[in-house]
């Protein structure tokens, strides 16, 4: 089967776990790029890499290069290309464009452009017949980037972006994305063995994710639809081989994973979407208040959690931050604790030592990901 290159984004901050997911999944000539790693496969690694990329956001196939510095040029060099190597008169499709350029200045535009240029193409090959667009829900997405007067054309494989699980039908204000809470997880120094809480788990998205990398369960297990199932050359024979041997890797977790929260409401969110994930006999959630009553853990673990911050903060943020500190000093002696923030002021309020940082982004946030080790026989931080 013949490799090619793809393109894997991801949000700012995930790219270096993103190469290693790729390279422990088998890719070859793994580069780093912006928001992005570039990688190559055949059609069955494609495959591979929706199914299972936990940090992916979407994978893209390029399939033309032209280079352009006017919009008629821009369009003329797109009409050249034979799109139906790609695609069917029949399908529906979208285009979606990012520019950077001197040249070109509405990315909507561009889109525009290229739109115009594959629906004539079709017109002059097919009498007249096209392919319709739809914004929503098309057969066929076309990416398109262009950097100065270098264009790029690539093949959406994934549809709708993979942080769409589908397992997460209820969640809270804010939620963490899927593709951040597995970013965290693997960033952080869990061992994937030991237990695991989530003290402030919301609609119980790190949980969930937890549970998945832990039993090395595929994150796009419960996905019914991929973009590259509506192309010419989808291969369903290859796709089902490919999610068999996947699912032949599930492996049993030795440790717990707990999703605790203080509302009921949170509680209820997380227990349907755990039940919905198949989950619900490996997560445990109990309705507790981590600063009055926080969970014990019966052996070592570690806690990673999302904190409230931004536009989730509570009335007195700094004393929040202070008490969070306080219980995990009384309680979690010789574990590790992680949390996201982007509220770098109350953390001081936490009154320990952070021993890592890590610069990333929620949604449009400016965050930090920190680790706090909690020593044994002292309250303090060890030297």
């Amino acid at each position: 089967m013949q490799n090619f290159k793809m393109i894997a984004k991801t949000q700012l901050g995930l790219e270096e776990v993103l190469a290693e997911e790729l390279i422990q999944l088998g890719a070859q000539q793994v580069t780093v790029l912006n928001r992005a790693v570039c990688f190559v496969g055949d059609l069955g690694f494609m495959y591979k890499a929706n199914l299972c990329l936990r940090t992916a956001i979407r994978i893209l196939q390029p399939i033309h290069q032209l280079t352009a510095r006017r919009d008629v040029q821009l369009y003329e060099e797109a009409k050249k290309f034979e799109w139906d190597q790609y695609i069917d008169v029949n399908n529906t499709i979208a285009v979606n464009a990012a520019v950077s350029s001197d040249f070109f200045n509405h990315s909507h535009y561009v889109a525009l452009k290229v739109k115009d240029a594959i629906v004539d193409y079709f017109r002059d090959i097919s009498r007249g017949k096209r392919p319709n667009v739809d914004v929503k829900n098309p057969d066929v997405r076309i990416n398109v980037h262009i950097s100065n007067d270098k264009c790029n054309i690539s093949l959406d494989s994934s549809g709708d972006s993979l942080h769409k699980r589908g397992y997460r039908h209820v969640i809270n204000n804010a939620p963490i994305s899927e593709v951040l809470a597995a970013g965290l997880i693997l960033l952080s120094d869990w061992d994937k063995e030991s237990d695991f809480l989530d003290p402030m788990c919301g609609s119980g998205t790190l949980a969930i994710e937890a549970a998945m990398i832990a039993c090395n369960i595929p994150p796009a297990l419960h996905r019914k639809e991929f973009g590259f199932m509506n192309w010419k050359n989808f291969d369903e024979q290859l796709w089902n081989t490919i999610k068999d041997s996947a699912l032949n890797k599930v492996k049993d977790f030795p440790g717990k994973i707990i999703a605790c929260d203080r509302a009921f409401a949170s509680i209820r969110k997380a227990e349907a979407n755990i039940k919905d994930a198949l989950l619900d006999e490996i997560i445990e959630v109990h309705r507790m208040n981590f600063i009055k009553k926080p969970y014990l853990f019966e052996n070592k673990g570690v806690i990673l959690f999302n904190p409230p911050y931004g536009e989730r903060l509570e009335a007195d943020v700094n004393a929040l931050y202070g008490q969070i500190g306080d219980t995990f000093k009384k309680n979690y002696a010789g574990c590790s604790a992680w949390l996201i923030t982007s509220d770098m002021e109350a953390v001081k309020h936490i009154g320990l030592k952070h021993t890592k940082r890590i610069k990333l982004f929620n949604g449009q946030l400016e965050c930090r990901f920190l680790k706090y080790e909690m020593y044994e026989g002292s309250k303090k931080q060890k030297k």
